[in-house]
């Protein structure tokens, strides 16, 4: 596993992003660019080759393309094939670290109470699949939304992506500091976070949950709290807004079909909730979002 380490005295370089939508079955193009690109898998898998290894970008995946290297499809993706795209350039020279190297510097950042916070420096893997990916998916539609807005400066978008790239590092980070204190202990929470992640849609509770792990209700609740920071339950519908979010962003389900999404039934109990977690309404929140980039070749 590789990551890049970057530079970031200075914002990055928004050039251009956008959705990508496959209106038949699609191979990816042989291509060699001089800039760095992110794709963000939407729907399907994407199959893409890049030094020779081949990754299998599914939803909800980000993968790095590196600049002056070719990058290819190494299979015909099914028609609907979709994911978000944008480039971007570097002002300062950026750096290939390993496993190893990464794991010093993190383990310095997290263990040491002295690190200093204005470090202006980002991580992330070459290939990855972020934990909260619909935090990263919104702040790419507020960039697409600059940088298809035509403001009178360019900067705003230049610092929203960096923006969008300081979420991933930190989620980067994170996850992989959490990993490696899963390999010492605390697996089975580790396991529970991982099944609340996958069944988040669904009707899940705390009765639920602690049936599922055969916890006591209480002492579960208890147990969660000294674990994450927060309890269960709040957790839970911090999961529901983040996913309820995303498709406020990139679709046009109403707020009804957006909270059945979710798994949340009651509508008002939906709104009610999405107003006490993000302070605004679902429909300021959608409107934010009108400027798209779609692109089919």
């Amino acid at each position: 596993m590789k990551f890049i380490k970057i530079d970031i005295q200075k914002p990055l370089t928004y050039i251009s992003g956008g959705q990508f939508v496959a209106d038949d079955v699609w191979t990816h193009t042989k291509r060699n660019i001089d800039s760095l690109e992110i794709i963000i898998g939407v729907n399907d898998i994407l199959y893409i080759q890049q030094n020779d290894i081949n990754y299998e970008v599914h939803p909800g995946d980000v993968l790095l393309i590196m600049p002056n290297q070719v990058h290819q499809g190494f299979k015909v993706c099914s028609k609907g094939v979709s994911f978000y795209w944008f480039h971007f350039y570097c002002h300062h020279d950026f750096e290939m670290i390993n496993h190893d190297e990464m794991e010093m510097e993190v383990s310095q950042m997290k263990t040491n109470p002295n690190t200093d916070r204005s470090n202006p420096t980002l991580y992330f893997p070459v290939f990855s699949t972020p934990s909260s990916i619909e935090r990263i998916n919104i702040l790419f539609h507020q960039l697409l939304h600059v940088g298809n807005s035509n403001y009178y400066t360019n900067y705003c978008a230049h610092y929203l992506l960096t923006s969008l790239l300081l979420e991933l590092s930190e989620q980067s980070v994170t996850d992989f500091y959490l990993s490696k204190q899963r390999d010492k202990g605390d697996i089975n929470m580790a396991k529970m976070l991982e099944w609340i992640r996958i069944h988040v849609l669904e009707d899940i509770s705390l009765h639920s949950i602690s049936k599922k792990f055969n916890y006591n209700k209480d002492y579960l609740s208890r147990t969660f709290k000294q674990k994450t920071g927060r309890n269960l339950m709040e957790h839970i519908h911090l999961l529901k807004i983040s996913k309820a979010k995303d498709m406020l962003a990139r679709t046009t389900y109403c707020i009804k079909e957006i909270s059945s999404a979710v798994g949340i039934q009651d509508e008002k109990y939906f709104m009610k909730l999405f107003k006490k977690y993000e302070k605004i309404t679902t429909s300021e929140f959608r409107k934010a979002y009108y400027e798209t980039h779609m692109n089919n070749s």
